[in-house]
């Protein structure tokens, strides 16, 4: 699917961090620990067309811990255990739906086979470091990944779930896209309210079925 964004990444090869990123990354993934695997970096973009996109999932930067991080924000790969942000997210789909989720996969690849890009602000991550890829060549690419998907006339729903991801929300202009906005599915965030009970699963697949697009099926 990847070259199904080819307008999108040959405006990206154009800009001048992409040089930087590229020689960036280059040098990390030589001389420390970086996940995902390089391979793995453009996973959520491998999943869908971008004409297929109905939902958009941003996530910060990815899993630091080994095995973790598969290029999808939030999820981990089949066999791995679920990071307690996943295991809310799975709680509030069983209750806004009324579903049972499998709680022993945290491959979220089925979503983004449905429509659903599942991305991290920050591709990449050294292990155990956090935000250690936080460099203002991905805050150009994602400016202008936000960018190129407004441009799509499709509808849309973003799913903005903390602080991070909310900074986004002034760029969602198009009126064919909305935005549903909660804290974060982590622990810190969610059980301090704001997270449960707010059915954003439910209300984006109403929004896609009163706009004649298929619903996702979140349960997995």
């Amino acid at each position: 699917m990847l070259k199904n964004w080819s307008i999108f990444f040959n405006e990206v090869k154009e800009k001048s961090y992409s040089s930087s990123l590229n020689k960036f990354l280059d040098y990390e993934y030589k001389n420390h620990t970086i996940y995902p695997p390089r391979n793995l970096m453009f996973n959520a973009f491998n999943l869908i067309d971008p004409l297929d996109v109905k939902v958009v999932i941003i996530g910060q930067d990815p899993y630091h811990n080994p095995n973790q991080a598969m290029g999808l924000s939030f999820s981990v790969p089949l066999g791995i255990k679920l990071p307690p942000s996943l295991i809310n997210i799975y709680k509030e789909i069983e209750n806004d739906l009324g579903v049972k989720m499998n709680y022993d996969s945290g491959d979220l690849t089925y979503l983004g086979k449905q429509g659903a890009l599942l991305i991290n602000a920050y591709l990449s991550v050294r292990e155990n470091e956090p935000l250690s890829h936080h460099i203002k060549e991905y805050d150009l690419f994602m400016h202008d990944l936000v960018t190129y998907l407004e441009s799509l006339n499709q509808p849309i729903v973003y799913m903005l779930w903390g602080n991070f991801a909310k900074q986004y929300k002034k760029m969602i202009v198009n009126p064919k896209h909305i935005v549903l906005e909660s804290v974060h599915p982590s622990p810190l965030g969610a059980n301090h309210g704001g997270w449960f009970g707010l059915h954003q699963f439910s209300r984006c697949n109403e929004f896609l079925a009163k706009n004649n697009v298929a619903p996702i099926i979140w349960k997995n």
